[in-house]
């Protein structure tokens, strides 16, 4: 199998590695890939006692258990792989696409 394959400046090749999923499991919610990101892929969110995704910055009544980030624009993704670099939990899968 083939993937979509670059090349850097210096013509070497590059193959990106797109980010599909974050384990919300993993995730501690500490934003630095978010950070990182120059294309606003990510977004965070709550989870609740109930386990659901919920407004992270609405907490009114104290239902977030805890904060994780979650993937919001995966079509936006440019598979640069900053985000897994700053992941300290490695709580992201990356994926290479394959060619047409």
């Amino acid at each position: 199998m083939s993937f979509v394959q670059f090349a850097t400046r210096d013509g070497s090749p590059w193959v990106p590695e797109y980010l599909t999923a974050i384990s919300a499991e993993l995730c501690i919610g500490c934003g630095r890939c978010f950070k990182v990101c120059a294309r606003a892929v990510m977004k965070l969110m709550g989870i609740n006692e109930d386990g659901e995704f919920c407004d992270p910055f609405d907490d009114d009544d104290g239902e977030i258990e805890r904060k994780v980030m979650t993937l919001d624009k995966a079509g936006d993704c440019i598979g640069c792989g900053a985000c897994a670099q700053v992941c300290g939990t490695k709580a992201q899968t990356h994926e290479k696409l394959a060619a047409a």
